[in-house]
């Protein structure tokens, strides 16, 4: 009779905290919606103008193209098929260059760690490559690989791998040291400090340096499909300029910037998962 009684005045007289939490989330879910249509907006009133500046004449349709143009030329190459090509290989290098700088980066930066006598020793010239144009590397690579899907996805790798290693290095020597005491209180090892301790806690950051790579490596797998390929987008994109296709040139660029924020949103995906496990 008394829970009775006590849910009637709930339902009466509402808990103030409750109806505070019940308008913030009403607020913030209202501020996500404004913010994605203001993003939509945006994008349509840009799409406008560029079409109506282009049939008016007020810039070059032939040099800045135009919206229209470019749908035609989407439904002529999917038509065709060849779209699907291009975007695939430029898709699967990019692809692979990113798992490969991953694990590659992962392994040279647990060597560092258990090491400290080679990092020292390695660490100004990872400086040093890091630092180094990447595209001065892709004609060399294609001297030494040939022109090959295989060096345009060492191109990738190249752009990214040295700052991964750095990044994660530094990730995991900034890791709590109370924690590595009490492991070697506990009479563990180096071995049970890594796995234990050093992986677990650097988790977050190897999903954030992954962002960044999955970034860096399409950079790098476009430059070299500049230098040495015979399909990918960044061919399409050299070969586009060279016979004044402008539209095949910014539908390129479109496409390269979907695949890159698919990409980034697949990581993302990936950092949720692990943190409403964890």
């Amino acid at each position: 009779m008394n829970r009775l009684n006590r849910d009637r005045n709930r339902q009466i007289n509402p808990d103030p905290a409750s109806t505070g939490q019940e308008r913030f989330v009403r607020r913030l879910r209202r501020h996500r919606i404004t913010v994605q249509a203001v993003r939509i907006l945006i994008l349509i009133l840009f799409l406008l103008l560029w079409e109506i500046c282009a049939d008016r004449g007020i810039i070059d349709s032939f040099i800045f193209c135009s919206p229209s143009r470019i749908f035609l030329c989407l439904r002529d190459m999917v038509a065709d098929r060849s779209i699907f090509l291009h975007t695939g290989v430029t898709l699967y290098e990019t692809i692979a260059s990113f798992l490969l700088v991953t694990a590659i980066g992962i392994l040279a930066a647990v060597l560092l760690w258990c090491s400290r006598s080679l990092s020292e020793i390695l660490e100004p010239y990872l400086v040093v490559l890091n630092s180094l144009p990447k595209s001065a590397l892709a004609p060399l690579l294609i001297v030494w690989l040939g022109a090959a899907p295989a060096t345009i996805i060492v191109a990738g790798m190249s752009v990214a791998i040295f700052g991964s290693i750095m990044n994660l290095y530094t990730c995991f020597t900034t890791v709590d040291k109370e924690k590595i005491k009490l492991i070697r209180t506990l009479h563990g090892n180096r071995r049970h400090a890594l796995f234990k301790v050093v992986l677990p806690s650097s988790v977050p950051a190897v999903i954030s340096n992954m962002k960044v790579n999955i970034g860096l490596c399409l950079v790098g797998v476009v430059i070299g499909e500049f230098l040495a390929a015979r399909n990918g987008l960044g061919y399409l994109i050299i070969y586009a300029s060279q016979v004044f296709k402008m539209d095949w040139l910014i539908l390129s660029i479109c496409l390269l910037c979907i695949m890159a924020m698919a990409l980034y949103a697949v990581i993302g995906v990936v950092e949720k998962m692990y943190r409403k496990r964890f």
